[in-house]
């Protein structure tokens, strides 16, 4: 006869509630389980949300784990529901519909709620908290109403909510009290310099302000601050900060002070009732980062299970975070005090920061700013209260600029077995070393699979990679090698170098001679084989549409009704108004909805229907803009010598000159170029994949930029005299990219991958390769097309693309 299993109840479905019940599966623990969540979804990654706001993501994308899994292991979930009392006596759960469920233990995982600022006008319409899917989808509709949000609070849910709102077109102001940014995890210097980054990206902020009113009849219209002044907005997000919710704790006799109390077992003061998470305070503590949430899970999930385990003692918090494209992290104490000794290096030009804290020698404290590769070393020394030597500084600042030798990577080996990697996850090293040792896997994408290590952020990358380093030592490097996807092995650079040797054509033969695994390939690999093959062979290669991803093949963005974009070419963002009537025009004639000027000075066509595509092009009469492609997209410029009063150089007519040349050529992912006739730079150079400045002497040439969902600023690359020289540097950099970049890799991150002074060495120190670039580049132009005019030159493939079949 079976043993009876005892009945663990879960209260809370997010992540500190059901990563513990992951770790009881683990231990093999017996219980029946049932889960109950208020919200309707599945458990999915709250840390992901922002990724939500801005588009990158869906809720489908975030979920952790779905409703398969839960049926796989036997969990009976109730979404939508509310426990509303435990009932000791009977030792019964009921819920806000007046479901019963019987319980030998119970885990109270309730999580917290928004601070809403008790002001006059918190209840208004348009006035929300920033804490699950529900208030994402409160912000994205919002961001189609309404133009002007207020963010009130300068933390990291603050900032991840204003930089959302502004990639939905918002004019956002974040409003702080404090006068520093982050001011629990940053100091003042790494918080300047974040302020510094968020204004560059467009947010704004009002620090050091008092909210006391929201002003508004039924919805807010505007804040009021205590020192008399105001600030207009249609919309509010409140993000001060979060309170545990420990309504059912308290409704159910439990003992609760700011959150539920518990013990280093994590049980609360009823018997059989424990708590974890944001809900819980244990030694007068309550944590709201996700690491110490899942070092409480793993130590209820062994006490639940009878294994051995020590008591939780309480964590030393860090904060590894990614806001708006910038990493940021700190550990342990971060405030210069008196007693400290302050270890630190600031890079303005790299804009990183790095600084330790020691008192009486040891290592109390780090803060990081840009560059957090040392996070997972300093965390561990804080928390082990190391002793600072000269070996240790060596390893964690480096020798600087001037010294010899490298750096030492950081060093996993003396990392503890329950030391958390993936805090997104709460997956540690042990799960990971065990990962490897007893399933035999070798890659990073294995490890995800398997744990769920690297499978949010992707923050803990470099120390899971470090981790397989250790464990499968100089076996590693071989293991770690992976293919361009999970079709094959073999990376970029290897199947350019068999297409050469085998001198193979198509996609197909591609695929046939080099042993892919699946014999069509996939979504990943067909566009990136058929990307290279054109770009070794432009003259002989036949394009393959079937190869290419939708807006490519339909020459146009598709939307999410269905509908599409046109955009029609305006070089270096200028127009005529014969072209300027023919888009007014074709845009009453076929219903188009909205004409949006867009940030590279171009007009979309937004709303265009499928079959009327050709009908569109064609009375338009212009060239295709490449809104859809992967190639040259706009040359945003600035009215330069012909116009304004400090041009020193005719950027319009460079940037016409350049847009003409290099248009409809593909590359590797989008290009965007941008041409100054003065350092001012307001056609913003500084974020494209190639900037140009016009100075008194000539042109600045900077690559590498990026202004999406991973920022960057551009390098400089070198000063030119004149236009001549200015084309060549620049066919040279965009063949090169084309050559050596990974398909899909912006130049922000081949940059940084290849390294600026190899790119320097290969273009400028050698004349000769440089122009062997350039007239690769030119040859390639002479066997482009616009798409436009040859679809309608071609009636199968439009009857085909464009005019549906009814039966």
């Amino acid at each position: 006869m079976a043993e009876k299993r005892e009945k663990l109840v879960l209260v809370g479905n997010g992540m500190a509630g059901i990563g513990t019940i992951e770790q009881i599966l683990k231990l093999g623990g017996a219980y029946d389980i049932t889960v109950f969540g208020s919200e309707p979804h599945p458990n999915y990654n709250r840390i992901m949300l922002s990724y939500v706001l801005e588009g990158s993501k869906t809720l489908n994308d975030i979920i952790l784990n779905d409703w398969n899994w839960y049926e796989d292991n036997n969990i009976t979930l109730h979404t939508g529901t509310t426990v509303t009392r435990i009932d000791e006596g009977s030792k019964q759960v009921v819920t806000d519909s007046g479901m019963i469920v019987p319980y030998d233990k119970v885990i109270i995982a309730t999580g917290s709620n928004s601070f809403i600022l008790p002001v006059p006008g918190s209840d208004k319409e348009g006035v929300v908290g920033f804490r699950d899917i529900s208030d994402c989808d409160a912000m994205l509709a919002a961001a189609k109403q309404y133009s002007k949000a207020a963010v009130i609070g300068g933390g990291l849910l603050g900032l991840e909510a204003a930089k959302g709102l502004v990639n939905l077109g918002m004019d956002v102001t974040v409003v702080h009290l404090m006068e520093d940014l982050m001011e629990r995890q940053l100091d003042r210097n790494a918080s300047s310099m974040l302020q510094a980054e968020l204004e560059r990206q467009g947010v704004k902020f009002a620090m050091g302000k008092q909210t006391v009113e929201l002003s508004g009849e039924q919805r807010v219209s505007g804040l009021r601050f205590s020192d008399g002044s105001t600030l207009a907005a249609d919309f509010v997000v409140m993000a001060v900060g979060i309170k545990p919710n420990v309504t059912l704790a308290k409704d159910s006799g439990i003992s609760v002070n700011r959150g539920i109390v518990v013990d280093d077992y994590l049980q609360t003061s009823m018997q059989n009732i424990y708590s974890i998470g944001e809900c819980a305070e244990h030694r007068g503590m309550c944590y709201g980062l996700v690491a110490p949430l899942f070092e409480q899970g793993m130590v209820l999930a062994k006490h639940l299970c009878g294994s051995d385990t020590k008591p939780y003692e309480g964590s030393i918090v860090s904060t590894k975070l990614k806001i708006s494209g910038v990493d940021v992290f700190s550990a342990g104490e971060f405030l210069d005090c008196p007693e400290h000794t302050v270890i630190s290096s600031k890079d303005e030009w790299k804009k990183t920061y790095k600084k330790i804290l020691l008192k009486n020698n040891v290592i109390v404290g780090a803060v990081l700013f840009g560059d957090v590769t040392e996070s997972a070393n300093l965390q561990k020394l804080v928390k082990q209260g190391a002793v600072m030597t000269d070996e240790i500084y060596t390893e964690v600042m480096g020798t600087g600029c001037c010294g010899g030798g490298a750096k030492k990577s950081t060093s996993v080996e003396a990392m503890a077995d329950e030391e958390i990697v993936c805090g997104c996850n709460g997956v540690t090293k042990k799960a990971i070393v065990d990962a490897v040792t007893e399933h035999g896997f070798t890659t990073v994408d294995e490890i995800k699979a398997c744990t769920g290590a690297t499978r949010s952020c992707g923050g803990c990358k470099p120390v899971v990679e470090q981790i397989l380093q250790f464990v499968l030592g100089d076996s590693f490097q071989q293991a770690a090698k992976q293919g361009i996807c999970g079709c094959t092995t073999l990376s970029r650079d290897e199947i350019v170098a068999e297409i050469t040797a085998k001198g193979l054509k198509t996609t197909k033969e591609v695929m046939n001679v080099l042993g892919w695994k699946q014999e069509e390939g996939c979504s990943k690999c067909r566009p990136a084989i058929n990307y290279y093959l054109g770009m070794m062979n432009p003259d002989t290669h036949q394009d393959e549409k079937e190869s290419r991803f939708v807006n490519e093949r339909m020459g146009a963005n598709i939307q999410k009704d269905g509908t599409y974009t046109v955009i029609p070419r305006m070089y270096g963002g200028v127009t005529t108004p014969e072209d300027l009537k023919k888009i007014a025009d074709v845009s009453l004639k076929y219903d188009v909805k909205v004409v949006k000027v867009t940030g590279g000075q171009r007009l979309d066509l937004i709303g265009v229907k499928k079959e009327d595509l050709p009908k569109v092009w064609e009375e338009l009469d212009m060239p295709s803009g490449y809104g859809y492609a992967k190639s040259l997209r706009t040359v945003k410029t600035c009215v330069g010598s012909q116009f304004c009063r400090f041009g020193t150089q005719d950027s319009l007519g460079m940037g016409a000159l350049i847009e003409r040349k290099y248009e409809r050529l593909d590359f590797p992912a989008k290009f965007k170029i941008a041409v100054n006739g003065c350092p001012r730079n307001c056609a913003e150079s500084c974020t494209k994949d190639i900037g140009i400045v016009g100075n008194d002497g000539g042109w600045e040439v900077f690559i590498g930029g990026n202004g999406g969902i991973k920022p960057r600023i551009a390098d400089s690359f070198c000063k030119i005299k004149t236009d001549e020289e200015l084309i060549e540097v620049c066919s040279a950099v965009m063949q090169y990219y084309r050559e050596t970049g990974n398909y899909l890799e912006r130049t922000s991150e081949w940059v940084e991958r290849m390294g600026l002074e190899r790119i320097q060495m290969v273009i400028l120190n050698n004349e000769d390769n440089r122009k062997e670039l350039a007239a690769r580049i030119d040859f390639a132009l002479t066997q482009v097309t616009d798409p436009w005019k040859k679809m309608l030159n071609d009636s199968s493939t439009r009857a085909a693309l464009f005019e549906e079949t009814r039966v």
